[in-house]
């Protein structure tokens, strides 16, 4: 009888709502005249701003090339030519890290002068499957690219000989703002929040590499144009796309585990220098870069290759540390399950870093208030080798997972490319009933939804809440030393306990250039 009341409810409610609305015609938002929404069959033009590395792989899946991506060999992190004068350098660097170099890449073997980039075509970028259609598919156009540095991007430039190429991107906003529908950027971090802005107020759709800008006020501000101009964004997460994320998200809305408490995430120990270490001394810049435009806003400092493609991410000037790195895919399914917003305390305890470097090794802890029915919960993240506590219920020799959520009425196991499980393991237990839309990847769910004018699942409105209070984690390691826990107004994007940490959510652009 109370499911027969429910199911009557919600049809008078439907019924309700019909009548209000019998008297309008809903007309799809592509077909209003003049307002730039396109028809399902139209191909989107597309833009790749940052081509060199990630932004290949972005580009392959929006649109296979024309001609193979054939690149010379370079060291695996810096993208160091092999014979490069420092490419002995990079690879020391990589030994008292105590990282691996890939094979192809190890001075003492014989190694091919080029190589041949090939992918499955049933893969996404990361070689997992990633959506339901065939990735081989032409998704959109490839209209231009671009990119500062020409021979490292030179293999995707070949590969795409109708595109046009662009050295700035300012130059390809002015002369092709009329010829493109939307734009990839895959950029280092820092330029990431300045371009998408320029080209949303140009209304042109944002598909942004992950973390989707540097600073918590650059995620503020670009959410804030994304729904000013009506643009169609994503962030490159490709995890987002999953079914084991979704029933990682449908596991823990059903109450498998009770109210969730504590999320304990590990993450790896990032694969460039970092820590207490100072930045190299400048060599001359090579003429196939334009350094001053990869600055961008940043304090312009001598150049130095290990300072450079890839290595970026570990410095403070440029990039956002290997959390800044991971939390757009770890944190991802853990906001969607819990339906969080922003914390309202954080504090970070880490190994030493200098002011060039961010450190080796960090734990960070987020705590958020209740949300309606569910109870405050605590995010519990570390890397750089350091490892969750094990959970007594877990079995002696299980790996331990990327993600646990603890709940009242258990524990669960999850990850950004792991199905849920529990620990212990039951394998008897089959979840419940499906009922989050699976869609295609994240590249086939930002062009449909350009074409058919709706949001995405990973928009901006969403991720600039888990890049903002992600990288609210990087400032408790700048006031470790002040010994307070930070405690911050989401709705105001302010702490209201430290000025000297609010100084510290943004930066001053270098002269020149402005948000």
């Amino acid at each position: 009888m109370k499911k027969s009341n429910k199911i009557l409810s919600r049809r008078n409610f439907l019924g309700k709502v019909g009548t209000a609305t019998a008297a309008f015609t809903i007309i799809p938002r592509h077909v209003m005249a003049g307002t730039g929404y396109l028809q399902p069959s139209d191909t989107i033009n597309v833009a790749v701003i940052g081509c060199g590395s990630q932004g290949t792989s972005d580009a392959r899946s929006l649109c296979p090339p024309d001609e193979a991506i054939v690149r010379p060999n370079r060291h695996g992190r810096t993208g160091i030519l092999v014979g490069d004068p420092f490419y002995e350098e990079a690879v020391q660097r990589d030994a008292l890290r105590g990282a691996p170099i890939a094979p192809e890449l190890t001075p003492e073997e014989d190694v091919p002068s080029t190589r041949i980039e090939q992918s499955d075509p049933s893969a996404g970028p990361s070689g997992a499957p990633m959506g339901t259609r065939d990735q081989s598919a032409k998704l959109a156009n490839i209209y231009a690219l671009c990119d500062v540095d020409t021979e490292f991007a030179g293999p995707t430039f070949r590969a795409y000989p109708k595109a046009k190429v662009y050295t700035d991107w300012r130059e390809l906003l002015e002369k092709e703002k009329s010829n493109i529908d939307a734009v990839v950027i895959a950029t280092p971090d820092h330029n990431h929040a300045l371009i998408a802005a320029a080209f949303m107020r140009e209304k042109k759709h944002i598909y942004m590499q992950k973390p989707m800008a540097k600073t918590p006020y650059e995620c503020r501000k670009l959410a804030e144009l994304a729904q000013e101009y009506d643009v169609v964004t994503q962030q490159g997460n490709q995890g987002h796309a999953t079914d084991n994320t979704r029933r990682c998200v449908e596991w823990i809305q059903s109450g498998v585990i009770g109210f969730v408490r504590e999320v304990h995430v590990q993450g790896g120990g990032p694969p460039w220098p970092r820590g207490y270490i100072e930045r190299p001394e400048g060599i001359k810049v090579p003429s196939h870069i334009n350094y001053d435009l990869w600055t961008g806003p940043a304090p312009l400092k001598p150049y130095h290759p290990l300072c450079f493609h890839n290595q970026w991410r570990a410095l403070w000037d440029y990039g956002t540390g290997y959390l800044g790195d991971w939390i757009g895919h770890h944190f991802d399914s853990i906001w969607w399950a819990l339906n969080l917003d922003r914390p309202i305390r954080v504090h970070a305890s880490s190994t030493r870093f200098s002011r060039d470097y961010y450190p080796e090794a960090e734990e960070i802890i987020y705590e958020f208030p209740a949300r309606g029915y569910n109870p405050p919960v605590k995010i519990i993240w570390r890397d750089g080798g350091i490892k969750t506590p094990r959970p007594s219920e877990m079995e002696q020799g299980r790996r331990m997972p990327t993600t646990i959520f603890i709940g009242d009425k258990g524990i669960l196991a999850a990850g950004k490319d792991n199905a849920p499980s529990f620990i212990p393991e039951r394998l008897d237990f089959e979840g419940p009933e499906p009922w989050i839309p699976r869609t295609g990847n994240v590249f086939e769910q930002w062009i449909d939804c350009i074409k058919s004018g709706t949001k995405t699942t990973n928009d901006f409105s969403y991720s600039s809440k888990i890049i903002e209070s992600g990288l609210l984690g990087n400032i408790a390691n700048l006031m470790q030393n002040d010994n307070i826990i930070l405690e911050y107004d989401g709705a105001r994007g302010r702490f209201t306990n430290s000025e000297k940490a609010n100084s510290l959510l943004h930066y001053e652009y270098r002269k020149g250039w402005t948000l």
